[in-house]
Protein backbone atom coordinates (compact mmCIF):
# COMPACT_ATOMS: atom_id res chain seq x y z
CA UNK A 1 0.00 0.00 0.00
CA UNK A 2 2.66 2.69 0.91
CA UNK A 3 4.22 1.53 -2.69
CA UNK A 4 0.90 1.96 -4.11
CA UNK A 5 0.49 5.42 -2.25
CA UNK A 6 4.05 7.29 -2.83
CA UNK A 7 3.42 5.97 -7.23
CA UNK A 8 -0.24 7.55 -7.34
CA UNK A 9 2.07 10.66 -4.85
CA UNK A 10 4.64 10.76 -8.10
CA UNK A 11 2.22 11.01 -10.54
CA UNK A 12 0.02 13.34 -8.79
CA UNK A 13 2.84 15.95 -8.46
CA UNK A 14 3.67 15.19 -12.35
CA UNK A 15 0.29 15.50 -13.64
CA UNK A 16 -0.36 19.54 -14.60
CA UNK A 17 -2.51 21.26 -11.58
CA UNK A 18 -4.88 23.63 -11.16
CA UNK A 19 -3.01 26.76 -9.76
CA UNK A 20 -3.44 29.90 -7.92
CA UNK A 21 -3.99 33.32 -9.88
CA UNK A 22 -1.48 34.86 -11.97
CA UNK A 23 1.32 35.98 -10.24
CA UNK A 24 3.93 39.01 -11.21
CA UNK A 25 6.52 36.41 -11.34
CA UNK A 26 4.29 34.63 -13.73
CA UNK A 27 3.78 37.86 -15.94
CA UNK A 28 7.55 38.42 -16.35
CA UNK A 29 8.04 34.88 -17.57
CA UNK A 30 5.03 34.92 -20.13
CA UNK A 31 6.49 38.22 -21.17
CA UNK A 32 10.07 36.73 -21.98
CA UNK A 33 8.83 34.19 -23.66
CA UNK A 34 6.80 36.50 -25.60
CA UNK A 35 10.28 38.31 -26.28
CA UNK A 36 12.06 35.06 -27.42
CA UNK A 37 9.23 34.44 -30.28
CA UNK A 38 8.95 37.34 -31.48
CA UNK A 39 12.25 37.61 -34.11
CA UNK A 40 10.26 34.50 -35.65
CA UNK A 41 6.90 36.18 -35.19
CA UNK A 42 8.81 39.18 -37.14
CA UNK A 43 10.26 36.55 -39.62
CA UNK A 44 6.56 35.00 -40.35
CA UNK A 45 4.92 38.65 -40.50
CA UNK A 46 7.00 39.87 -43.30
CA UNK A 47 7.06 36.60 -45.19
CA UNK A 48 3.48 36.26 -44.90
CA UNK A 49 3.15 39.88 -45.83
CA UNK A 50 5.29 39.67 -49.15
CA UNK A 51 3.40 36.25 -50.15
CA UNK A 52 0.01 38.31 -49.98
CA UNK A 53 -2.18 35.45 -50.65
CA UNK A 54 -5.66 35.95 -51.14
CA UNK A 55 -8.95 34.07 -49.19
CA UNK A 56 -9.07 30.05 -49.63
CA UNK A 57 -5.12 30.16 -51.34
CA UNK A 58 -3.20 31.06 -48.67
CA UNK A 59 -0.82 27.87 -49.00
CA UNK A 60 2.26 29.06 -48.16
CA UNK A 61 0.83 31.69 -45.77
CA UNK A 62 -0.54 28.71 -43.80
CA UNK A 63 2.39 26.07 -43.98
CA UNK A 64 4.66 28.89 -42.55
CA UNK A 65 2.26 29.34 -39.24
CA UNK A 66 1.88 25.51 -38.94
CA UNK A 67 5.42 25.07 -39.19
CA UNK A 68 5.93 27.32 -36.33
CA UNK A 69 3.43 25.73 -33.84
CA UNK A 70 4.41 22.42 -34.89
CA UNK A 71 8.12 22.78 -33.88
CA UNK A 72 6.75 24.74 -31.07
CA UNK A 73 5.04 21.73 -29.98
CA UNK A 74 1.96 21.54 -30.95
CA UNK A 75 -0.33 18.70 -32.63
CA UNK A 76 -2.04 20.03 -35.75
CA UNK A 77 -4.82 19.14 -37.88
CA UNK A 78 -5.15 20.18 -41.49
CA UNK A 79 -7.94 20.82 -43.79
CA UNK A 80 -10.17 22.06 -41.21
CA UNK A 81 -14.10 22.27 -42.02
CA UNK A 82 -13.26 21.64 -46.01
CA UNK A 83 -10.72 24.01 -46.57
CA UNK A 84 -7.23 23.16 -47.37
CA UNK A 85 -5.37 25.97 -45.76
CA UNK A 86 -7.71 26.10 -42.81
CA UNK A 87 -6.04 24.28 -39.52
CA UNK A 88 -5.95 23.49 -35.97
CA UNK A 89 -2.97 23.59 -34.08
CA UNK A 90 -3.53 21.91 -30.34
CA UNK A 91 -1.05 21.52 -27.20
CA UNK A 92 -2.66 19.98 -24.06
CA UNK A 93 -1.57 19.52 -20.63
CA UNK A 94 -3.75 17.38 -18.72
CA UNK A 95 -7.64 18.13 -18.31
CA UNK A 96 -8.74 21.97 -17.55
CA UNK A 97 -9.96 24.82 -19.54
CA UNK A 98 -9.97 24.79 -23.56
CA UNK A 99 -8.06 28.57 -24.00
CA UNK A 100 -8.33 29.36 -28.29
CA UNK A 101 -7.04 32.29 -30.11
CA UNK A 102 -7.47 33.20 -33.78
CA UNK A 103 -5.26 33.53 -36.53
CA UNK A 104 -5.96 35.25 -40.05
CA UNK A 105 -3.78 35.25 -43.09
CA UNK A 106 -5.27 36.27 -46.04
CA UNK A 107 -4.80 39.62 -48.11
CA UNK A 108 -6.54 42.04 -50.11
CA UNK A 109 -7.02 42.07 -54.10
CA UNK A 110 -5.60 44.93 -55.70
CA UNK A 111 -3.58 46.63 -53.05
CA UNK A 112 -0.08 45.67 -53.46
CA UNK A 113 2.06 48.23 -52.12
CA UNK A 114 5.41 48.61 -51.47
CA UNK A 115 6.39 49.46 -47.38
CA UNK A 116 7.37 53.00 -47.87
CA UNK A 117 5.62 56.01 -46.77
CA UNK A 118 4.35 56.96 -50.26
CA UNK A 119 2.04 55.48 -53.02
CA UNK A 120 4.12 52.48 -54.68
CA UNK A 121 2.17 49.93 -56.09
CA UNK A 122 4.68 46.45 -56.46
CA UNK A 123 4.19 45.69 -60.10
CA UNK A 124 2.85 42.58 -60.98
CA UNK A 125 1.91 41.82 -57.56
CA UNK A 126 -1.96 40.99 -57.28
CA UNK A 127 -2.90 41.78 -53.40
CA UNK A 128 -1.52 43.37 -50.45
CA UNK A 129 -1.92 43.00 -46.80
CA UNK A 130 -4.19 46.30 -46.20
CA UNK A 131 -5.66 44.66 -43.64
CA UNK A 132 -3.10 43.45 -41.45
CA UNK A 133 -3.53 39.64 -41.57
CA UNK A 134 0.03 39.40 -42.03
CA UNK A 135 -0.13 40.52 -38.68
CA UNK A 136 -2.82 38.90 -37.05
CA UNK A 137 -1.86 35.68 -37.86
CA UNK A 138 1.86 36.18 -36.65
CA UNK A 139 1.25 37.52 -33.28
CA UNK A 140 -1.42 34.59 -32.44
CA UNK A 141 1.18 32.37 -33.25
CA UNK A 142 3.89 33.73 -31.06
CA UNK A 143 1.40 34.43 -28.06
CA UNK A 144 0.75 30.50 -28.18
CA UNK A 145 4.43 29.48 -28.38
CA UNK A 146 4.70 31.68 -24.97
CA UNK A 147 1.50 30.44 -23.23
CA UNK A 148 3.06 26.88 -24.06
CA UNK A 149 6.08 27.06 -22.68
CA UNK A 150 4.74 28.96 -19.95
CA UNK A 151 1.86 25.89 -19.36
CA UNK A 152 4.82 23.36 -19.19
CA UNK A 153 7.22 25.24 -16.94
CA UNK A 154 4.46 25.66 -14.68
CA UNK A 155 2.55 22.61 -14.63
CA UNK A 156 -0.64 24.50 -16.16
CA UNK A 157 -3.50 22.36 -16.86
CA UNK A 158 -5.88 22.96 -20.12
CA UNK A 159 -5.73 22.83 -23.69
CA UNK A 160 -4.50 25.45 -25.85
CA UNK A 161 -5.30 25.95 -29.21
CA UNK A 162 -4.81 27.88 -32.47
CA UNK A 163 -7.58 28.51 -35.42
CA UNK A 164 -5.75 29.41 -38.77
CA UNK A 165 -8.96 30.74 -40.59
CA UNK A 166 -8.78 31.78 -44.11
CA UNK A 167 -10.62 33.99 -46.41
CA UNK A 168 -12.08 36.07 -43.78
CA UNK A 169 -12.40 39.26 -46.71
CA UNK A 170 -15.70 38.14 -48.21
CA UNK A 171 -14.98 34.32 -47.60
CA UNK A 172 -16.41 33.75 -44.39
CA UNK A 173 -13.87 30.95 -43.57
CA UNK A 174 -14.46 31.31 -39.61
CA UNK A 175 -18.71 29.94 -40.41
CA UNK A 176 -17.62 27.12 -41.93
CA UNK A 177 -16.09 26.36 -38.96
CA UNK A 178 -18.24 26.98 -36.52
CA UNK A 179 -20.39 25.30 -38.50
CA UNK A 180 -18.54 21.88 -38.40
CA UNK A 181 -18.53 22.13 -34.52
CA UNK A 182 -14.93 22.96 -34.03
CA UNK A 183 -15.34 25.09 -31.73
CA UNK A 184 -18.17 24.37 -29.67
CA UNK A 185 -15.78 23.37 -26.61
CA UNK A 186 -13.67 26.20 -26.09
CA UNK A 187 -14.29 27.87 -23.08
CA UNK A 188 -13.01 31.26 -24.41
CA UNK A 189 -11.48 32.74 -27.80
CA UNK A 190 -8.96 35.20 -28.16
CA UNK A 191 -8.34 38.00 -31.23
CA UNK A 192 -6.75 40.45 -32.17
CA UNK A 193 -6.97 43.15 -35.50
CA UNK A 194 -4.54 45.50 -36.40
CA UNK A 195 -5.78 48.72 -36.34
CA UNK A 196 -4.24 53.13 -35.79
CA UNK A 197 -5.54 52.47 -32.07
CA UNK A 198 -4.83 50.59 -29.38
CA UNK A 199 -8.07 49.12 -27.53
CA UNK A 200 -9.79 46.38 -25.70
CA UNK A 201 -13.04 47.85 -26.02
CA UNK A 202 -15.68 44.96 -26.83
CA UNK A 203 -17.60 46.95 -29.36
CA UNK A 204 -20.16 45.17 -31.60
CA UNK A 205 -20.13 44.85 -35.69
CA UNK A 206 -23.33 44.15 -38.06
CA UNK A 207 -24.59 40.84 -39.17
CA UNK A 208 -24.24 40.41 -43.12
CA UNK A 209 -25.38 38.77 -46.05
CA UNK A 210 -23.90 39.16 -49.35
CA UNK A 211 -24.06 37.84 -52.97
CA UNK A 212 -25.22 37.99 -56.62
CA UNK A 213 -28.60 38.64 -58.15
CA UNK A 214 -28.19 36.99 -61.75
CA UNK A 215 -30.79 38.06 -63.95
CA UNK A 216 -31.12 36.28 -67.42
CA UNK A 217 -33.86 37.99 -70.22
CA UNK A 218 -33.55 37.25 -73.80
CA UNK A 219 -30.91 39.52 -76.68
CA UNK A 220 -32.20 41.28 -79.67
CA UNK A 221 -31.25 44.04 -81.85
CA UNK A 222 -32.21 47.79 -79.43
CA UNK A 223 -33.36 49.35 -82.33
CA UNK A 224 -34.21 46.86 -85.13
CA UNK A 225 -36.47 44.16 -82.84
CA UNK A 226 -36.35 45.44 -79.65
CA UNK A 227 -39.99 43.92 -79.05
CA UNK A 228 -38.21 40.40 -79.00
CA UNK A 229 -36.09 41.25 -76.52
CA UNK A 230 -36.19 40.59 -72.57
CA UNK A 231 -33.58 42.98 -70.94
CA UNK A 232 -31.51 41.65 -67.86
CA UNK A 233 -30.89 45.12 -67.15
CA UNK A 234 -34.22 46.04 -67.10
CA UNK A 235 -34.72 43.78 -64.47
CA UNK A 236 -31.19 44.61 -61.88
CA UNK A 237 -32.46 48.88 -62.34
CA UNK A 238 -36.17 47.55 -61.67
CA UNK A 239 -34.77 45.60 -58.40
CA UNK A 240 -32.09 48.93 -57.89
CA UNK A 241 -35.16 50.65 -57.55
CA UNK A 242 -37.25 48.81 -55.34
CA UNK A 243 -34.42 48.56 -53.02
CA UNK A 244 -34.05 52.19 -53.06
CA UNK A 245 -37.42 52.71 -52.35
CA UNK A 246 -37.63 50.37 -49.30
CA UNK A 247 -34.41 52.13 -47.69
CA UNK A 248 -37.39 54.22 -45.96
CA UNK A 249 -39.30 51.41 -44.76
CA UNK A 250 -36.03 49.40 -42.70
CA UNK A 251 -34.62 49.93 -39.27
CA UNK A 252 -32.52 52.91 -38.90
CA UNK A 253 -29.28 50.77 -38.22
CA UNK A 254 -29.91 48.89 -41.65
CA UNK A 255 -27.00 49.13 -44.27
CA UNK A 256 -28.14 47.95 -48.32
CA UNK A 257 -25.40 48.41 -50.92
CA UNK A 258 -24.97 47.19 -54.29
CA UNK A 259 -23.04 47.28 -57.06
CA UNK A 260 -23.71 46.39 -60.73
CA UNK A 261 -21.11 44.46 -61.99
CA UNK A 262 -22.49 42.91 -65.47
CA UNK A 263 -24.65 45.12 -67.10
CA UNK A 264 -24.32 44.58 -70.99
CA UNK A 265 -21.36 44.62 -73.24
CA UNK A 266 -22.96 47.41 -76.08
CA UNK A 267 -26.01 49.66 -76.02
CA UNK A 268 -27.52 48.42 -78.91
CA UNK A 269 -27.96 44.73 -78.01
CA UNK A 270 -30.36 44.08 -75.36
CA UNK A 271 -28.55 42.12 -72.39
CA UNK A 272 -29.70 38.67 -72.18
CA UNK A 273 -27.26 38.85 -68.89
CA UNK A 274 -26.79 40.80 -66.05
CA UNK A 275 -25.48 41.07 -62.59
CA UNK A 276 -25.88 42.74 -59.30
CA UNK A 277 -23.61 42.33 -56.16
CA UNK A 278 -25.67 43.08 -53.22
CA UNK A 279 -24.61 43.38 -49.18
CA UNK A 280 -27.50 43.37 -46.68
CA UNK A 281 -26.51 44.67 -42.96
CA UNK A 282 -28.18 44.72 -39.88
CA UNK A 283 -26.61 44.74 -35.86
CA UNK A 284 -29.09 41.47 -35.35
CA UNK A 285 -28.40 38.45 -37.41
CA UNK A 286 -32.16 37.50 -36.80
CA UNK A 287 -33.05 41.05 -38.86
CA UNK A 288 -30.74 40.25 -41.93
CA UNK A 289 -32.08 37.63 -42.43
CA UNK A 290 -35.79 39.28 -42.69
CA UNK A 291 -34.40 42.36 -45.03
CA UNK A 292 -32.93 40.32 -47.18
CA UNK A 293 -36.31 37.97 -47.43
CA UNK A 294 -37.29 41.64 -48.62
CA UNK A 295 -34.49 42.23 -51.28
CA UNK A 296 -35.30 38.93 -52.57
CA UNK A 297 -39.31 39.25 -53.19
CA UNK A 298 -37.67 42.75 -54.95
CA UNK A 299 -35.43 41.07 -57.19
CA UNK A 300 -38.42 38.42 -57.90
CA UNK A 301 -40.89 41.05 -58.61
CA UNK A 302 -38.33 42.75 -60.74
CA UNK A 303 -37.75 40.13 -62.80
CA UNK A 304 -41.85 38.85 -63.45
CA UNK A 305 -42.07 43.14 -64.23
CA UNK A 306 -39.43 42.67 -67.07
CA UNK A 307 -40.08 39.40 -68.25
CA UNK A 308 -36.94 38.67 -67.45
CA UNK A 309 -35.74 35.31 -64.92
CA UNK A 310 -33.53 35.73 -61.60
CA UNK A 311 -31.17 33.40 -59.28
CA UNK A 312 -29.26 34.32 -55.94
CA UNK A 313 -25.49 33.14 -55.21
CA UNK A 314 -24.44 34.00 -52.18
CA UNK A 315 -21.21 34.96 -51.53
CA UNK A 316 -20.80 35.70 -47.76
CA UNK A 317 -22.69 35.66 -44.42
CA UNK A 318 -21.99 36.75 -40.95
CA UNK A 319 -23.00 36.87 -37.99
CA UNK A 320 -23.34 40.39 -35.91
CA UNK A 321 -20.09 40.20 -32.84
CA UNK A 322 -21.59 39.09 -29.56
CA UNK A 323 -19.61 41.68 -27.07
CA UNK A 324 -18.33 39.39 -23.71
CA UNK A 325 -17.65 42.12 -21.06
CA UNK A 326 -16.37 39.57 -18.57
CA UNK A 327 -13.42 38.78 -20.86
CA UNK A 328 -12.95 42.25 -22.03
CA UNK A 329 -12.25 43.63 -18.59
CA UNK A 330 -9.55 40.69 -18.52
CA UNK A 331 -7.90 42.00 -21.79
CA UNK A 332 -7.88 45.58 -21.00
CA UNK A 333 -6.15 45.23 -17.95
CA UNK A 334 -3.38 43.15 -19.75
CA UNK A 335 -3.27 45.99 -22.48
CA UNK A 336 -2.91 48.57 -20.02
CA UNK A 337 0.16 46.20 -18.27
CA UNK A 338 1.99 45.93 -21.22
CA UNK A 339 0.94 49.69 -22.97
CA UNK A 340 1.14 51.22 -26.76
CA UNK A 341 3.89 51.12 -29.36
CA UNK A 342 6.32 53.49 -29.22
CA UNK A 343 8.04 54.81 -31.96
CA UNK A 344 11.36 54.86 -32.53
CA UNK A 345 13.04 58.19 -34.78
CA UNK A 346 12.87 56.16 -37.91
CA UNK A 347 9.62 55.34 -37.34
CA UNK A 348 8.49 58.59 -36.26
CA UNK A 349 9.66 60.40 -39.69
CA UNK A 350 7.62 57.26 -41.51
CA UNK A 351 4.39 58.26 -39.89
CA UNK A 352 4.59 61.62 -40.64
CA UNK A 353 5.46 61.09 -44.42
CA UNK A 354 2.42 58.61 -44.86
CA UNK A 355 0.23 60.75 -42.50
CA UNK A 356 1.02 63.78 -44.21
CA UNK A 357 1.82 65.64 -41.48
CA UNK A 358 1.59 62.86 -38.17
CA UNK A 359 -0.93 61.96 -35.66
CA UNK A 360 -4.31 63.59 -36.08
CA UNK A 361 -5.43 63.10 -32.06
CA UNK A 362 -4.23 59.74 -31.42
CA UNK A 363 -1.26 58.65 -30.13
CA UNK A 364 0.66 55.21 -30.84
CA UNK A 365 1.48 54.60 -26.89
CA UNK A 366 -2.09 55.56 -26.03
CA UNK A 367 -4.35 53.08 -24.56
CA UNK A 368 -7.91 53.75 -25.44
CA UNK A 369 -10.58 53.59 -22.31
CA UNK A 370 -12.54 50.78 -22.12
CA UNK A 371 -15.72 50.78 -22.97
CA UNK A 372 -18.55 47.43 -24.15
CA UNK A 373 -21.40 47.66 -26.47
CA UNK A 374 -20.25 50.29 -28.76
CA UNK A 375 -21.75 49.74 -32.08
CA UNK A 376 -19.51 49.43 -35.24
CA UNK A 377 -20.50 49.53 -38.95
CA UNK A 378 -18.34 46.83 -40.30
CA UNK A 379 -18.76 42.99 -40.70
CA UNK A 380 -16.47 40.12 -39.42
CA UNK A 381 -16.68 36.37 -39.65
CA UNK A 382 -15.75 36.51 -35.36
CA UNK A 383 -19.64 37.62 -35.17
CA UNK A 384 -20.46 33.80 -35.54
CA UNK A 385 -17.25 32.50 -33.00
CA UNK A 386 -18.66 35.30 -30.34
CA UNK A 387 -21.99 32.77 -30.99
CA UNK A 388 -20.37 29.87 -29.41
CA UNK A 389 -18.18 30.48 -27.45
CA UNK A 390 -17.29 33.77 -25.26
CA UNK A 391 -15.07 35.83 -27.30
CA UNK A 392 -12.44 38.80 -26.67
CA UNK A 393 -10.90 40.34 -28.87
CA UNK A 394 -8.72 43.99 -28.62
CA UNK A 395 -6.70 46.37 -31.35
CA UNK A 396 -3.08 47.42 -31.80
CA UNK A 397 -1.73 50.36 -33.36
CA UNK A 398 0.32 48.04 -36.04
CA UNK A 399 -0.38 51.11 -38.35
CA UNK A 400 0.13 55.24 -38.37
CA UNK A 401 -3.07 57.11 -36.20
CA UNK A 402 -5.26 57.84 -38.55
CA UNK A 403 -4.42 55.38 -41.23
CA UNK A 404 -8.31 53.90 -42.45
CA UNK A 405 -8.53 49.98 -42.83
CA UNK A 406 -7.94 48.58 -46.51
CA UNK A 407 -5.73 51.42 -47.90
CA UNK A 408 -2.09 51.24 -48.95
CA UNK A 409 -1.21 52.81 -45.93
CA UNK A 410 -2.32 50.15 -43.84
CA UNK A 411 -0.30 47.81 -46.47
CA UNK A 412 2.73 49.87 -46.05
CA UNK A 413 2.54 49.92 -41.99
CA UNK A 414 1.92 46.37 -42.05
CA UNK A 415 5.50 45.51 -43.82
CA UNK A 416 6.58 48.13 -41.91
CA UNK A 417 8.15 48.13 -38.44
CA UNK A 418 5.37 49.94 -37.20
CA UNK A 419 3.41 47.03 -37.85
CA UNK A 420 5.70 44.30 -36.56
CA UNK A 421 5.62 46.79 -33.05
CA UNK A 422 1.98 46.87 -33.13
CA UNK A 423 1.86 42.64 -33.56
CA UNK A 424 4.11 42.58 -30.19
CA UNK A 425 1.44 44.80 -28.11
CA UNK A 426 -0.94 42.23 -29.15
CA UNK A 427 1.02 38.65 -28.33
CA UNK A 428 1.97 40.26 -25.17
CA UNK A 429 -1.56 41.03 -24.82
CA UNK A 430 -3.07 37.53 -25.97
CA UNK A 431 -0.28 35.77 -24.05
CA UNK A 432 -1.07 37.36 -20.68
CA UNK A 433 -5.24 37.29 -21.00
CA UNK A 434 -4.73 33.64 -22.06
CA UNK A 435 -2.77 32.74 -18.71
CA UNK A 436 -5.60 34.31 -16.40
CA UNK A 437 -8.09 32.42 -18.13
CA UNK A 438 -6.25 29.20 -17.74
CA UNK A 439 -6.08 29.84 -13.84
CA UNK A 440 -9.97 31.62 -13.40
CA UNK A 441 -12.67 28.83 -13.52
CA UNK A 442 -14.75 31.44 -12.14
CA UNK A 443 -13.89 34.46 -14.78
CA UNK A 444 -14.48 31.56 -17.47
CA UNK A 445 -18.24 30.42 -15.98
CA UNK A 446 -19.08 34.56 -15.56
CA UNK A 447 -17.98 34.53 -19.41
CA UNK A 448 -20.21 31.87 -20.47
CA UNK A 449 -23.41 33.29 -18.34
CA UNK A 450 -22.77 36.52 -20.23
CA UNK A 451 -22.74 34.54 -23.53
CA UNK A 452 -26.03 32.65 -22.72
CA UNK A 453 -27.72 35.77 -21.30
CA UNK A 454 -27.10 37.82 -24.44
CA UNK A 455 -27.97 35.23 -26.96
CA UNK A 456 -31.37 34.43 -24.92
CA UNK A 457 -33.20 31.26 -23.92
CA UNK A 458 -33.53 28.72 -26.52
CA UNK A 459 -30.45 30.01 -29.00
CA UNK A 460 -29.79 27.91 -31.52
CA UNK A 461 -26.71 28.28 -34.06
CA UNK A 462 -27.67 28.63 -37.35
CA UNK A 463 -25.47 30.19 -40.18
CA UNK A 464 -26.18 32.83 -42.22
CA UNK A 465 -24.70 30.71 -44.83
CA UNK A 466 -27.11 27.69 -44.44
CA UNK A 467 -25.33 24.65 -45.70
CA UNK A 468 -23.59 25.97 -48.96
CA UNK A 469 -19.78 24.32 -48.78
CA UNK A 470 -16.65 26.73 -48.84
CA UNK A 471 -16.35 28.53 -52.31
CA UNK A 472 -12.54 27.09 -52.59
CA UNK A 473 -12.60 28.79 -56.20
CA UNK A 474 -12.99 32.07 -54.55
CA UNK A 475 -10.77 34.85 -55.49
CA UNK A 476 -11.08 37.65 -52.93
CA UNK A 477 -14.40 39.67 -54.34
CA UNK A 478 -15.14 43.13 -52.90
CA UNK A 479 -14.69 42.08 -48.98
CA UNK A 480 -17.07 42.23 -46.34
CA UNK A 481 -15.98 44.62 -43.99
Amino acid sequence: MRLVAAALLTTMTAMPVAAAPTTDADRTAILADVAAAEPEMTRAALAIWGYAETGFHETRSSALLQAQLKAAGFTIETGVAGMPTAFIARFRNGAGPVIGMLAEFDALPGLAQAAVPRLSPIDGQAAGHACGHNLFGAASVAAAVAVRRWMVANHVAGELRVYGTPAEEGGSGKVFMVRAGSMNDVDAMLHWHPGDRNSASQGRTLANISGKFRFTGIAAHAAIAPDRGRSALDGVEAMDMMVNQMREHVPQETRIHYVITDGGKAPNVVPATAEVYYYIRHPDQRMVRAIFDRVSKAAEGAALGTGTTVRFEQVGGVFDLMPNDVLGRVMAANLNRVGGVAYSAADTAFAKAIGGGGPVDLAPDAIEPYSVDAPGMASTDVGDVSYVTPTVGMTAAAWVPGTAPHSWQAVAASGSSIGIKGAGVAARTLALTAADLFRAPETLAAARAELDRRRGPGFTYRALLGDQPPRLDYRASPPAR
